[in-house]
């Protein structure tokens, strides 16, 4: 009897860059990835984006943990759903924080963590 093949299991950072592409998938803006690990011990990456509005939101996180799902990674913790204004999504190595714009802009994450590697995310699309 043969023993199917171990699946690939996903680097933090192979998870944080998935959950950015299903964040752009449902057109979120400035998204970003921050690299934390050297700054703290709580987490490794940081997925930060902006949405326009409480449905647009709304539908990004759903993306996110309806495909996570799929992909059997299941979130910690999630806070902000109810008002949408600021959702942070938990999986442990990953901290996911879809923000209304003018709220990413008050509370400044990239700022307060402006030593931090950053990748930026784009469409293939923009130049």
């Amino acid at each position: 009897m043969t023993k199917a093949p171990l699946m690939h299991e996903p680097s933090s950072h192979e998870i944080a860059q998935r959950i950015a592409n299903l964040a752009l998938s449902k057109k979120a803006t400035d998204i970003k990835i921050l690299d934390v690990k050297e700054l703290t011990s709580v987490t490794d990456f940081f997925v930060i984006c902006s949405g326009d509005s409480d449905l647009h939101i709304k539908a990004i996180v759903d993306e996110v943990l309806e495909k996570m799902k799929a992909d059997r990674i299941l979130p910690w913790h999630k806070e902000g759903y109810e008002n949408l204004q600021w959702v942070l999504v938990d999986f442990v190595d990953v901290v996911v924080h879809i923000f209304r714009r003018e709220v990413r802009e008050f509370y400044g994450l990239e700022t307060l963590w402006g030593d931090a590697k950053t990748e930026e995310v784009k469409d293939s699309d923009e130049s």
